[in-house]
């Protein structure tokens, strides 16, 4: 990614109620209904806005899928960074975002990763929507190989690529399957590469 494009995903946009109304609303029912079946009018009735004040906010609806998604990874870096900055250590820190992704498999309401969804829905890489994705993928593919890499792994890089894999099965049998062996099994095989 380029130093462009990366500002321009971290650019705050402006904040109003109306606005996150809106966000919050896309939010629910993107990630509860899928993004194609949920429409512009559905979102601005239940956000209880008019259409003018959704467009001055979203020219479009894939402007909003794309402020949902950067709000979900914004949201992800948090607990992420928190996360690390309340580890002992690289190790420890890996243990509780494994920790954190086998909660959030199993937690109520859980749809799979609203990022591999968004893709499924969005298949064009030149969207802003999958761009999005692959800009999350990308941070958290080096967040992992970062602590990997911290912690002294002999291959960082190539066991970020493994673990995120490993999540993303896990996310996929977490939402079709069991969500109880999903995670247990995600959290056996990441503590074994992290350990390697």
């Amino acid at each position: 990614m380029t130093v462009q494009a990366e500002r321009d995903h971290n650019k705050t946009p402006q904040r109003s109620a109306a606005r996150d109304r809106l966000l919050s609303t896309a939010t629910r029912l993107f990630y509860g209904e899928g993004i194609r079946a949920v429409g512009v009018d559905r979102v601005v009735e239940e956000a209880q806005v008019t259409r003018a004040t959704f467009y001055r906010h979203f020219p479009s609806k894939e402007d909003l899928v794309t402020a949902y998604l950067k709000a979900e990874d914004q949201r992800i870096r948090q607990r992420v960074q928190y996360g690390v900055s309340q580890a002992g250590g690289p190790e420890e820190a890996l243990g509780l975002l494994v920790d954190g992704i086998g909660q959030e498999i199993c937690a109520p309401g859980f749809r799979g990763c609203p990022f591999i969804n968004a893709a499924a829905e969005y298949p064009d890489r030149q969207s802003t929507v999958h761009q999005a994705v692959l800009t999350h993928r990308s941070w958290f593919h080096g967040a992992i190989a970062h602590t990997l890499r911290a912690g002294g792994h002999p291959a960082p890089e190539s066991a970020a690529d493994v673990l995120v894999a490993l999540r993303d099965g896990a996310m996929v049998a977490g939402y079709l399957g069991d969500s109880d062996t999903a995670a247990a099994s995600f959290s056996q095989a990441a503590r074994k590469l992290i350990a390697a």
